[in-house]
């Protein structure tokens, strides 16, 4: 990425009008399969690593350790030098190369690997994040039912859980007063990080939407290019 990030190049190609005309979204259901061969890590893996990823016995949903077997180490979570216009506190989503970054003071930036949406799911565009909510019920849009029947049983809503596509955190997405229906949010699946596979949310491991939730102050502006 260049250095300069040229945002303003960009400045989302029509901004919050690539929001507006994706009205239909939703997280996805679908249960990816871990792949036949694990990707390739040059051994060993830090110590700091390991235990960035250790187990959350204290979430209200137990979390379990990340299958680092599974996980590039490209996407491992880590602070970067970011040098950007867009003001700290902000969210920035490069879907080119699958980072979330959460911007700082100083011109850092926290860095997150990302599984994003499927062709066809994909948005970008600016708007805010509106709230945060731990262990969310998760409730599939009518759209989503249309084309998954079974997911009725959850009209009114699925309960929290490692099962909940939402996962452990959910940060919700708004343009003005009006709710997306694109979140941030977490999984298990590492080997869906770096991948477009959800349905046009952006997520990131239990543990680093975690870590990302206990720091965007609601209300902070997303730009996603």
């Amino acid at each position: 990425m260049a250095s300069s990030i040229s945002l303003s190049r960009r400045h989302f190609l029509a901004g919050a009008s690539s929001l507006m005309a994706l009205s239909v979204a939703g997280c996805s259901t679908y249960r990816n399969e871990p792949p036949q061969q694990q990707v390739t890590l040059p051994p060993p893996i830090s110590p700091e690593v390991v235990a960035m990823y250790a187990a959350l016995p204290n979430e209200q949903f137990p979390v379990p350790p990340v299958d680092l077997r599974y996980l590039d180490q490209n996407f491992y979570r880590r602070r970067i030098d970011y040098p950007t216009s867009e003001e700290p506190g902000t969210i920035i989503v490069d879907t080119s190369s699958f980072y979330l970054y959460h911007l700082e003071e100083g011109g850092t930036a926290m860095r997150y690997g990302a599984g994003l949406g499927r062709a066809g799911f994909a948005w970008s565009g600016r708007g805010h994040i509106a709230y945060s909510r731990e262990w969310p019920v998760w409730t599939p849009p009518t759209e989503m039912i249309e084309r998954q029947p079974e997911l009725e049983q959850w009209r009114t809503g699925q309960p929290p859980g490692l099962d909940n596509p939402l996962g452990a955190r959910a940060l919700y997405i708004h343009q003005g007063s009006r709710d997306t229906l694109y979140r941030i949010h977490g999984t298990g699946e590492a080997w869906t990080i770096g991948q477009a596979v959800s349905s046009g949310c952006v997520r990131l491991l239990h543990h680093d939407v975690i870590h990302l939730a206990d720091r965007v102050k609601w209300g902070s502006p997303i730009v996603v290019f």
